[in-house]
C-alpha cells in the first residue's frame, strides 16, 4: 500500500513537471504558460530548453513510480526542483498571476512529495 501511494505521488509529481513541455513549441506557448511577453530569440531558447527540462524530470519521474529502484534518486530531483523555485520565487516576489499558479502548483506538489518520500521511507523499512 504504501510503494503504491508513492508510486501514486511519483506520477501526479511528474504531470506537474511536464505542464510546461508544451513551451517547446514557441514564443507563443511560452507566453501563455507564463503570461509573460516572450521576446527575442535568447529568452525563447532559455524557455523552450527549461521545458524540454522539466519533460525530462517528468519522464524520470513517471518512470521512477515503476521501478522502485529510482524513487530516492526521483524524489531528491523533485524535492530540488520544487524547493529551488519555491525559494527563487519568494525572492523576486511579488510576480504576476501565471507564475503565482506555478507556485501554487509547486506548494501542492511539495506537499505531495513529503508524503510520498514518508510512504516510500515507511514502506523499505522491515517488517
Amino acid at each position: 500500500m504504501l510503494s503504491t501511494l508513492s508510486a501514486a505521488v511519483l506520477v501526479i509529481v511528474a504531470v506537474i513537471h511536464l505542464l510546461p513541455l508544451p513551451g517547446v513549441l514557441g514564443a507563443d506557448t511560452l507566453a501563455r504558460l507564463y503570461g509573460i511577453p516572450v521576446e527575442g530569440a535568447d529568452l525563447a531558447l532559455l524557455l523552450r530548453h527549461r521545458a524540454v527540462l522539466f519533460g525530462l524530470l517528468g519522464a524520470g519521474l513517471i518512470a521512477a513510480a515503476f521501478l522502485p529502484a529510482w524513487r530516492p534518486a526521483a524524489y531528491v530531483a523533485a524535492f530540488v526542483s520544487v524547493l529551488s523555485f519555491l525559494a527563487l520565487a519568494a525572492l523576486e516576489a511579488p510576480t504576476n498571476a501565471a507564475i503565482n499558479r506555478v507556485v501554487i502548483a509547486d506548494v501542492v506538489a511539495l506537499g505531495l512529495l513529503v508524503l510520498g518520500a514518508v510512504a516510500e521511507w515507511r514502506a523499505r523499512q522491515p517488517a
